[in-house]
Protein backbone atom coordinates (compact mmCIF):
# COMPACT_ATOMS: atom_id res chain seq x y z
CA UNK A 1 0.00 0.00 0.00
CA UNK A 2 1.94 3.80 -0.91
CA UNK A 3 -0.16 5.23 1.69
CA UNK A 4 1.51 2.49 4.89
CA UNK A 5 3.97 4.02 6.93
CA UNK A 6 6.98 3.07 9.38
CA UNK A 7 6.73 5.97 12.16
CA UNK A 8 9.94 6.34 14.61
CA UNK A 9 9.34 8.38 17.52
CA UNK A 10 12.01 9.97 19.68
CA UNK A 11 10.47 10.88 22.42
CA UNK A 12 11.79 12.64 26.97
CA UNK A 13 10.81 15.90 28.26
CA UNK A 14 12.27 18.46 26.24
CA UNK A 15 11.52 17.45 22.80
CA UNK A 16 10.26 15.13 20.72
CA UNK A 17 11.36 14.14 16.83
CA UNK A 18 9.10 12.16 14.55
CA UNK A 19 10.43 10.52 11.15
CA UNK A 20 8.65 8.22 8.66
CA UNK A 21 9.60 5.50 6.51
CA UNK A 22 8.15 3.62 3.60
CA UNK A 23 9.40 0.78 1.70
CA UNK A 24 9.73 2.93 -1.49
CA UNK A 25 11.86 5.43 -0.06
CA UNK A 26 15.35 5.29 0.23
CA UNK A 27 15.85 6.34 3.96
CA UNK A 28 13.54 7.89 6.45
CA UNK A 29 12.24 11.37 6.24
CA UNK A 30 11.72 13.70 9.25
CA UNK A 31 8.98 15.74 9.98
CA UNK A 32 9.94 19.53 10.27
CA UNK A 33 8.47 21.76 12.47
CA UNK A 34 9.49 24.67 10.08
CA UNK A 35 8.47 24.21 6.40
CA UNK A 36 12.01 24.46 4.34
CA UNK A 37 13.92 24.01 6.89
CA UNK A 38 15.21 21.07 9.18
CA UNK A 39 13.86 21.97 12.37
CA UNK A 40 13.00 18.43 13.95
CA UNK A 41 12.82 18.91 17.45
CA UNK A 42 9.12 19.38 18.68
CA UNK A 43 8.92 20.81 22.16
CA UNK A 44 7.33 18.57 24.52
CA UNK A 45 4.47 21.00 25.35
CA UNK A 46 0.82 20.91 25.44
CA UNK A 47 -1.39 24.30 25.44
CA UNK A 48 -4.78 25.34 25.66
CA UNK A 49 -6.22 28.17 24.50
CA UNK A 50 -7.79 30.40 27.26
CA UNK A 51 -10.54 31.99 25.45
CA UNK A 52 -11.70 28.58 23.29
CA UNK A 53 -10.32 25.62 25.13
CA UNK A 54 -8.74 24.40 21.89
CA UNK A 55 -5.47 21.93 22.81
CA UNK A 56 -2.24 22.42 20.73
CA UNK A 57 1.21 21.02 21.09
CA UNK A 58 4.76 21.53 19.76
CA UNK A 59 5.67 24.94 18.00
CA UNK A 60 2.40 25.80 18.74
CA UNK A 61 1.88 25.75 22.27
CA UNK A 62 5.02 27.78 22.43
CA UNK A 63 3.76 30.60 20.12
CA UNK A 64 0.12 30.70 23.15
CA UNK A 65 2.94 30.31 25.95
CA UNK A 66 4.55 33.42 24.86
CA UNK A 67 1.84 35.46 23.85
CA UNK A 68 0.12 34.82 27.32
CA UNK A 69 -3.14 33.02 25.69
CA UNK A 70 -2.78 29.45 26.77
CA UNK A 71 -2.17 27.46 29.68
CA UNK A 72 0.93 25.03 29.33
CA UNK A 73 2.04 21.63 30.44
CA UNK A 74 5.49 21.01 30.19
CA UNK A 75 7.01 17.27 30.38
CA UNK A 76 3.78 15.55 29.71
CA UNK A 77 5.65 12.41 29.19
CA UNK A 78 7.24 12.44 32.75
CA UNK A 79 4.49 13.78 34.93
CA UNK A 80 2.12 10.71 32.91
CA UNK A 81 4.78 8.19 34.09
CA UNK A 82 4.30 10.18 37.79
CA UNK A 83 0.78 9.35 38.11
CA UNK A 84 0.33 12.93 38.36
CA UNK A 85 -2.78 14.99 38.34
CA UNK A 86 -2.17 18.05 36.13
CA UNK A 87 -3.70 21.87 37.01
CA UNK A 88 -5.07 23.23 33.75
CA UNK A 89 -6.99 26.47 34.86
CA UNK A 90 -9.19 25.47 37.51
CA UNK A 91 -9.37 21.67 35.94
CA UNK A 92 -7.48 19.02 36.85
CA UNK A 93 -6.08 16.02 34.22
CA UNK A 94 -4.59 13.04 34.60
CA UNK A 95 -1.09 13.46 33.26
CA UNK A 96 -1.31 10.29 31.20
CA UNK A 97 -4.48 11.45 29.24
CA UNK A 98 -2.68 14.97 28.63
CA UNK A 99 0.66 12.43 27.96
CA UNK A 100 -2.14 10.54 25.21
CA UNK A 101 -2.87 13.40 23.37
CA UNK A 102 0.18 14.99 23.19
CA UNK A 103 1.12 11.69 21.48
CA UNK A 104 -2.30 12.15 19.06
CA UNK A 105 -1.40 15.78 18.32
CA UNK A 106 2.57 14.74 17.32
CA UNK A 107 1.97 11.57 15.37
CA UNK A 108 -0.78 13.62 13.31
CA UNK A 109 2.18 15.76 12.01
CA UNK A 110 3.55 13.02 10.37
CA UNK A 111 0.30 11.61 8.87
CA UNK A 112 -0.21 15.35 7.79
CA UNK A 113 2.56 14.78 5.03
CA UNK A 114 0.57 12.87 2.92
CA UNK A 115 -2.98 12.16 3.86
CA UNK A 116 -4.78 9.36 3.99
CA UNK A 117 -1.94 7.54 5.97
CA UNK A 118 -2.22 4.61 6.99
CA UNK A 119 0.42 3.75 10.47
CA UNK A 120 1.55 0.33 9.86
CA UNK A 121 4.19 0.40 13.01
CA UNK A 122 5.27 2.92 15.93
CA UNK A 123 8.87 2.30 17.27
CA UNK A 124 9.34 5.10 20.22
CA UNK A 125 12.97 5.32 20.99
CA UNK A 126 13.36 6.67 24.73
CA UNK A 127 16.55 7.07 26.72
CA UNK A 128 15.72 4.05 28.99
CA UNK A 129 13.03 1.41 29.37
CA UNK A 130 11.09 0.10 32.11
CA UNK A 131 7.46 -1.80 33.20
CA UNK A 132 6.18 1.56 34.14
CA UNK A 133 6.86 3.17 31.09
CA UNK A 134 5.77 -0.49 29.02
CA UNK A 135 2.43 -0.30 30.78
CA UNK A 136 2.17 3.81 29.92
CA UNK A 137 2.65 3.17 26.26
CA UNK A 138 0.13 0.37 26.80
CA UNK A 139 -2.40 2.14 27.66
CA UNK A 140 -1.46 5.24 25.43
CA UNK A 141 -1.48 2.90 22.59
CA UNK A 142 -4.75 1.66 23.06
CA UNK A 143 -6.70 4.91 23.67
CA UNK A 144 -4.89 5.75 20.59
CA UNK A 145 -6.65 2.78 18.44
CA UNK A 146 -3.40 1.14 18.00
CA UNK A 147 -3.54 -2.57 17.84
CA UNK A 148 -1.77 -4.42 20.44
CA UNK A 149 2.05 -5.12 18.79
CA UNK A 150 1.73 -2.11 16.42
CA UNK A 151 3.55 -0.15 19.06
CA UNK A 152 7.08 -0.80 20.43
CA UNK A 153 9.58 0.53 23.10
CA UNK A 154 12.79 0.73 22.26
CA UNK A 155 16.24 2.65 24.17
CA UNK A 156 18.06 4.93 21.83
CA UNK A 157 21.04 2.70 22.01
CA UNK A 158 19.17 0.10 19.85
CA UNK A 159 18.22 2.64 18.15
CA UNK A 160 21.46 3.48 17.09
CA UNK A 161 21.86 -0.31 16.34
CA UNK A 162 19.28 -0.22 13.72
CA UNK A 163 20.20 2.58 12.07
CA UNK A 164 23.78 1.74 11.83
CA UNK A 165 23.17 -1.54 10.04
CA UNK A 166 21.00 -0.20 7.71
CA UNK A 167 23.27 2.20 6.71
CA UNK A 168 26.18 0.87 3.36
CA UNK A 169 28.33 -1.55 3.95
CA UNK A 170 31.12 1.08 3.99
CA UNK A 171 30.31 3.42 6.60
CA UNK A 172 29.52 -0.06 9.14
CA UNK A 173 32.72 -2.38 8.06
CA UNK A 174 34.16 -2.33 11.45
CA UNK A 175 33.04 -0.82 14.37
CA UNK A 176 30.80 2.54 14.57
CA UNK A 177 30.72 5.06 17.27
CA UNK A 178 28.47 7.12 18.95
CA UNK A 179 29.07 10.39 20.87
CA UNK A 180 25.50 11.93 22.67
CA UNK A 181 26.40 15.21 24.25
CA UNK A 182 23.73 16.62 26.23
CA UNK A 183 24.74 19.59 28.74
CA UNK A 184 28.00 18.55 29.59
CA UNK A 185 27.16 15.03 30.03
CA UNK A 186 28.52 12.83 27.04
CA UNK A 187 27.49 9.24 26.25
CA UNK A 188 29.80 7.18 24.26
CA UNK A 189 29.10 4.29 22.39
CA UNK A 190 30.91 1.45 20.15
CA UNK A 191 28.83 -1.10 18.10
CA UNK A 192 30.52 -3.70 17.39
CA UNK A 193 29.54 -7.31 15.22
CA UNK A 194 31.05 -10.49 15.15
CA UNK A 195 30.71 -11.21 11.47
CA UNK A 196 31.39 -15.15 12.01
CA UNK A 197 28.15 -16.20 13.52
CA UNK A 198 24.35 -16.67 11.90
CA UNK A 199 22.60 -14.36 12.72
CA UNK A 200 25.67 -12.00 13.35
CA UNK A 201 25.53 -11.09 16.82
CA UNK A 202 25.94 -7.14 17.87
CA UNK A 203 27.07 -5.55 21.11
CA UNK A 204 27.31 -2.47 22.31
CA UNK A 205 30.12 -0.71 24.76
CA UNK A 206 28.90 2.38 26.68
CA UNK A 207 31.04 5.11 28.55
CA UNK A 208 29.90 8.07 30.04
CA UNK A 209 31.87 11.24 31.01
CA UNK A 210 31.78 14.94 32.27
CA UNK A 211 33.11 17.37 29.04
CA UNK A 212 32.76 20.53 31.99
CA UNK A 213 31.98 23.90 30.33
CA UNK A 214 35.94 25.10 29.27
CA UNK A 215 38.51 23.00 27.25
CA UNK A 216 36.01 21.51 25.89
CA UNK A 217 37.31 20.34 23.03
CA UNK A 218 40.82 19.42 24.01
CA UNK A 219 38.43 17.02 26.84
CA UNK A 220 36.69 16.01 24.11
CA UNK A 221 39.79 14.60 22.25
CA UNK A 222 41.32 12.55 25.16
CA UNK A 223 37.96 11.17 25.53
CA UNK A 224 38.08 10.28 21.89
CA UNK A 225 41.28 9.07 21.46
CA UNK A 226 41.00 6.40 24.78
CA UNK A 227 37.53 5.21 23.21
CA UNK A 228 38.86 4.35 19.92
CA UNK A 229 42.07 2.86 21.33
CA UNK A 230 42.96 -0.40 20.01
CA UNK A 231 39.77 -0.44 17.88
CA UNK A 232 39.52 0.42 14.14
CA UNK A 233 36.27 2.86 13.57
CA UNK A 234 34.19 2.87 10.34
CA UNK A 235 31.98 6.38 11.29
CA UNK A 236 30.94 8.45 13.65
CA UNK A 237 27.82 10.02 14.53
CA UNK A 238 27.35 13.01 16.84
CA UNK A 239 23.73 13.72 18.39
CA UNK A 240 22.74 16.42 21.13
CA UNK A 241 22.15 20.07 21.72
CA UNK A 242 25.96 20.02 23.82
CA UNK A 243 27.96 19.74 19.80
CA UNK A 244 25.75 23.17 19.12
CA UNK A 245 28.26 25.99 18.18
CA UNK A 246 31.85 26.23 16.76
CA UNK A 247 33.59 24.79 19.46
CA UNK A 248 35.26 21.26 18.15
CA UNK A 249 38.09 22.02 15.92
CA UNK A 250 40.90 19.46 16.95
CA UNK A 251 38.36 16.87 17.78
CA UNK A 252 36.63 17.12 14.44
CA UNK A 253 39.65 16.75 12.33
CA UNK A 254 40.65 13.48 14.58
CA UNK A 255 37.10 12.08 13.91
CA UNK A 256 37.32 12.80 9.89
CA UNK A 257 40.87 11.27 9.73
CA UNK A 258 40.39 7.97 7.82
CA UNK A 259 36.96 7.64 8.73
CA UNK A 260 33.28 9.39 7.92
CA UNK A 261 31.90 11.45 10.74
CA UNK A 262 27.96 13.25 10.77
CA UNK A 263 26.28 15.17 13.24
CA UNK A 264 22.60 15.56 13.15
CA UNK A 265 19.71 15.19 15.61
CA UNK A 266 17.47 12.57 14.21
CA UNK A 267 19.41 9.68 14.32
CA UNK A 268 17.26 7.91 17.19
CA UNK A 269 14.14 8.65 14.97
CA UNK A 270 15.24 7.53 11.83
CA UNK A 271 16.59 4.20 13.30
CA UNK A 272 13.34 3.65 15.13
CA UNK A 273 11.97 3.95 11.56
CA UNK A 274 14.26 0.98 10.42
CA UNK A 275 13.40 -0.88 13.58
CA UNK A 276 9.60 -0.47 12.30
CA UNK A 277 10.23 -2.28 8.70
CA UNK A 278 12.31 -4.67 10.38
CA UNK A 279 10.03 -5.55 13.27
CA UNK A 280 7.17 -5.65 10.36
CA UNK A 281 9.58 -8.09 8.87
CA UNK A 282 9.74 -5.90 5.54
CA UNK A 283 13.70 -5.52 5.42
CA UNK A 284 16.16 -8.52 5.54
CA UNK A 285 18.03 -8.31 8.87
CA UNK A 286 20.93 -10.97 9.66
CA UNK A 287 21.29 -9.40 13.15
CA UNK A 288 20.37 -10.29 16.68
CA UNK A 289 21.17 -7.61 19.32
CA UNK A 290 22.02 -7.97 22.76
CA UNK A 291 21.63 -5.09 24.86
CA UNK A 292 20.43 -3.68 28.28
CA UNK A 293 16.62 -4.89 27.51
CA UNK A 294 17.44 -8.31 25.04
CA UNK A 295 17.26 -11.71 26.06
CA UNK A 296 20.48 -13.21 26.24
CA UNK A 297 19.03 -16.65 25.68
CA UNK A 298 17.03 -18.46 23.25
CA UNK A 299 14.70 -20.72 24.89
CA UNK A 300 13.60 -24.01 23.02
CA UNK A 301 11.15 -26.96 23.39
CA UNK A 302 11.94 -30.08 21.13
CA UNK A 303 8.58 -31.36 20.06
CA UNK A 304 7.59 -33.80 16.87
CA UNK A 305 5.70 -32.13 14.44
CA UNK A 306 4.04 -34.36 11.76
CA UNK A 307 6.14 -37.08 12.65
CA UNK A 308 9.26 -34.68 12.24
CA UNK A 309 11.31 -33.74 15.40
CA UNK A 310 11.73 -29.70 15.50
CA UNK A 311 12.45 -26.99 17.49
CA UNK A 312 9.78 -24.46 18.91
CA UNK A 313 11.11 -21.12 20.42
CA UNK A 314 9.46 -19.75 23.11
CA UNK A 315 11.63 -16.87 23.50
CA UNK A 316 14.51 -15.42 21.15
CA UNK A 317 17.84 -14.00 22.24
CA UNK A 318 17.04 -10.02 21.32
CA UNK A 319 13.72 -10.06 22.40
CA UNK A 320 12.56 -6.91 24.72
CA UNK A 321 12.50 -9.18 27.78
CA UNK A 322 9.93 -6.49 29.57
CA UNK A 323 7.89 -7.33 26.42
CA UNK A 324 8.40 -10.86 25.56
CA UNK A 325 6.24 -13.62 26.11
CA UNK A 326 6.31 -17.68 24.34
CA UNK A 327 3.13 -19.59 24.83
CA UNK A 328 2.10 -23.03 22.70
CA UNK A 329 -0.34 -26.22 23.72
CA UNK A 330 1.26 -29.90 23.55
CA UNK A 331 0.99 -32.86 24.13
CA UNK A 332 2.46 -35.26 26.20
CA UNK A 333 4.26 -38.22 25.06
CA UNK A 334 5.88 -40.86 27.51
CA UNK A 335 6.91 -39.62 31.20
CA UNK A 336 5.50 -36.61 33.12
CA UNK A 337 8.80 -33.93 32.12
CA UNK A 338 9.83 -31.63 29.53
CA UNK A 339 12.97 -30.83 28.09
CA UNK A 340 13.51 -27.03 27.78
CA UNK A 341 16.61 -26.03 25.72
CA UNK A 342 18.58 -23.09 26.69
CA UNK A 343 21.33 -21.60 24.42
CA UNK A 344 23.19 -18.35 23.61
CA UNK A 345 22.66 -16.71 20.51
CA UNK A 346 26.68 -17.16 19.19
CA UNK A 347 27.35 -20.66 20.95
CA UNK A 348 26.47 -24.16 18.91
CA UNK A 349 25.98 -25.47 22.48
CA UNK A 350 22.78 -25.73 24.59
CA UNK A 351 21.78 -26.54 28.23
CA UNK A 352 19.08 -28.75 28.85
CA UNK A 353 16.95 -28.14 31.30
CA UNK A 354 14.59 -31.31 32.58
CA UNK A 355 11.54 -30.27 34.46
CA UNK A 356 9.16 -32.71 36.44
CA UNK A 357 5.48 -32.56 36.64
CA UNK A 358 4.92 -34.19 40.29
CA UNK A 359 1.53 -35.14 40.88
CA UNK A 360 0.11 -35.35 37.23
CA UNK A 361 -2.54 -37.44 37.29
CA UNK A 362 -1.65 -41.14 35.16
CA UNK A 363 -3.15 -41.13 31.48
CA UNK A 364 -1.73 -42.94 28.14
CA UNK A 365 0.79 -41.58 25.65
CA UNK A 366 -0.63 -38.29 24.06
CA UNK A 367 -3.81 -37.90 26.13
CA UNK A 368 -2.60 -34.73 28.38
CA UNK A 369 -2.42 -31.64 26.69
CA UNK A 370 -0.35 -28.74 28.39
CA UNK A 371 -0.64 -24.86 28.06
CA UNK A 372 3.03 -23.83 28.59
CA UNK A 373 3.68 -20.20 28.71
CA UNK A 374 7.38 -18.94 29.19
CA UNK A 375 8.10 -14.73 30.59
CA UNK A 376 10.93 -12.91 31.30
CA UNK A 377 12.14 -12.28 34.62
CA UNK A 378 15.24 -10.37 33.58
CA UNK A 379 17.58 -10.49 30.32
CA UNK A 380 18.81 -14.06 31.40
CA UNK A 381 15.91 -15.55 33.49
CA UNK A 382 12.73 -17.27 32.60
CA UNK A 383 9.50 -18.31 34.54
CA UNK A 384 8.42 -21.20 32.99
CA UNK A 385 4.02 -22.12 34.00
CA UNK A 386 2.66 -25.05 32.57
CA UNK A 387 -0.88 -26.51 32.94
CA UNK A 388 -2.77 -29.54 32.99
CA UNK A 389 -5.63 -29.11 30.01
CA UNK A 390 -6.29 -32.72 29.98
CA UNK A 391 -8.05 -34.56 26.63
CA UNK A 392 -11.54 -33.64 26.40
CA UNK A 393 -14.20 -35.38 28.23
CA UNK A 394 -12.36 -38.25 28.00
CA UNK A 395 -9.53 -37.25 30.60
CA UNK A 396 -10.64 -34.16 32.02
CA UNK A 397 -8.60 -31.23 32.96
CA UNK A 398 -7.11 -31.38 36.73
CA UNK A 399 -6.31 -27.68 36.70
CA UNK A 400 -2.61 -28.11 38.03
CA UNK A 401 -0.08 -25.56 37.15
CA UNK A 402 3.43 -25.69 37.76
CA UNK A 403 6.27 -22.58 37.88
CA UNK A 404 9.72 -22.71 37.14
CA UNK A 405 12.44 -20.44 37.19
CA UNK A 406 15.32 -21.14 34.66
CA UNK A 407 18.08 -19.20 34.24
CA UNK A 408 21.48 -18.59 31.66
CA UNK A 409 24.04 -19.34 34.60
CA UNK A 410 22.89 -22.72 35.80
CA UNK A 411 22.21 -22.70 39.67
CA UNK A 412 21.44 -19.55 40.04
Amino acid sequence: MENQYYLGLDLDDEYAVISFFQLNMKEPETVSTVAGREVYQIPALLARHRKTGQWCAGEEAVKLMRSGEGEVVDAPFGRALRGEQVPVGKEFFPAKELFALFLKKVLWLSARLKPPAVIERLVVSLDSLSREVTELFAWAAAKLNFTAGQVTLLDRKECFYYFCYSQNEELMRHDVCLFDCRGEELRCLRISRNQRTIPQVVTLAEERTNLGSSGRDEAFLEKIKNFFQGRTVSSVYLVGDGFEGNWMKLSVAYLCRGRRAFIGKNLYSKGACYAAAVRAKKLEWPYVYLGDNEMKVNVYLKVRNSGATEFFTLISAGDNWYEAVGECEVLLDGTPEIDFWLQQPDSREARIEKLELTDLPERPPRATRLQITAKPLSDSKVCIGIKDLGFGEIFPASEKMWEYVMSLSAGS
